[in-house]
């Protein structure tokens, strides 16, 4: 366990290390891409096109993404509303996840949009469809952006010193946390929503009425599954104190999500008669064994408490489970979702290299700022022994 008194620190150490030199160049060649993409248009660079305008911008970077950024918001449910402060320790780097999350699938949002300079428009009460579910959806992840840099705030005025700014803004900070909680349910829903008024387009294995729903679901539990994967590997990479003990607890909670999830979801399939599709000759039955196979092993991981108390077991259930989510929600949004009728879609090298370079552009922001803002509140693991004995 965590001792209360230890407070978040900069991690410190050496910037320029080879994990940081192979991201920056990943990083790099992605934005190489991206300033093509404004001065020659989408076409040059991506595969887009009226049948599937959809691609994997959209489908990775702006659906899987912040979902795999929902550990801020997931680790808020536990320790500010159901009042749970023994996670508070790993609050932060959740938070920070979350943050980059967010804030580079806006990044590709204006990649993707051909007109981005209309994007503005979103600001314009009459230029705003208030029919539309993409209205809400937009507005809501670009509140949440907002929401979570204001969340985060207080670990620069702490790295500069700014105590009294910092105390001004506390006292306002339960409306921020209570919109943190708030506007992800929403958004994370409404994606969704967005494939259930497209019955005709989606495989029956997938579609359903309740997509908001296992949609919102599947987010929570992804959210803390990105939470135990990036705390395994944070202390395993920089030599700090394991957070098995916390992992595990939360180990319980991922378990019942995924239950759930799965109970819903072939529930739902058998209800409707479309379980025999499951066992055609299709790529939609084949990607529908995958995703089931990813959900249960992350079950089968998390079954027992003695498994649970395994740092590997725990760490492996992570990624089963965000592949599995993954896979449901590439899966739904581009590779059994039917495009209009003549057209093919399959990613360029360079829509590939940008996604790419987003990804690395989030892990190397995520290594920088742990090692110069406090951001991480477990200790060196010779520290934490030696304090132990």
């Amino acid at each position: 366990m965590h001792d209360a008194h230890v407070q978040p620190r900069p991690l410190g150490g050496r910037i320029l290390t080879v994990p940081v030199a192979i991201l920056t160049v990943l990083t790099l060649v992605g934005f190489y891409y991206i300033a093509k993409r404004y001065f020659f248009g989408i076409g040059a660079v991506a595969n887009v096109n009226p049948g599937y305008p959809w691609g994997i911008w959209v489908a990775f970077d702006v659906i899987v993404g912040p979902a795999i950024g929902c550990g801020g918001f997931a680790m808020a449910l536990l320790t500010y509303v159901l009042n749970q402060g023994k996670y508070h320790p790993i609050m932060r780097p959740a938070l920070l996840g979350g943050l980059f999350g967010y804030t580079l699938a806006g990044v590709a949002v204006m990649i993707d949009l051909g007109r981005y300079f209309n994007s503005m428009n979103l600001l314009l009460p009459w230029h705003l469809n208030t029919n539309s579910i993409m209205l809400e959806t937009a507005l809501c992840v670009m509140a949440y952006v907002a929401v979570l840099w204001i969340e985060f705030s207080p670990a620069f005025l702490e790295r500069f010193g700014l105590s009294k700014l910092r105390k001004t803004l506390e006292r306002f900070m339960f409306v921020i946390i209570a919109l943190g909680v708030l506007l992800p349910t929403m958004h994370q829903s409404a994606l969704g929503t967005i494939l259930a008024v497209n019955e005709s387009k989606l495989s029956p294995l997938w579609w359903t009425q309740l997509l908001p729903v296992l949609y919102l679901i599947s987010a929570v539990a992804m959210g803390y599954s990105v939470v135990a994967f990036e705390a395994t590997l944070v202390s395993r990479g920089f030599r700090l104190k394991s957070e098995l003990p916390l992992l595990s607890s939360i180990g319980r909670i991922i378990l019942w999500l995924v239950v759930a999830f799965m109970f819903i979801r072939i529930g739902v399939i058998v209800l409707n008669g479309n379980l025999g599709l499951a066992f055609e000759s299709t790529r939609a039955a084949l990607l529908f064994w995958v995703e089931t196979f990813l959900f249960g092993a992350a079950i089968v991981l998390l079954s027992t408490d003695r498994l649970r108390r395994t740092e590997r077991y725990i760490f492996l259930s992570a990624c089963a489970l965000l592949l599995g989510g993954t896979f449901y929600r590439l899966d739904s949004y581009l590779l059994v979702y039917t495009g209009s009728p003549g057209w093919r879609y399959f990613p360029s090298v360079p829509e590939l290299m940008i996604t790419i370079g987003l990804v690395s552009l989030h892990v190397l922001l995520f290594i920088l700022f742990c090692k110069l803002l406090p951001v991480l509140s477990n200790p060196p693991r010779q520290a934490a022994e030696a304090h132990a004995s």
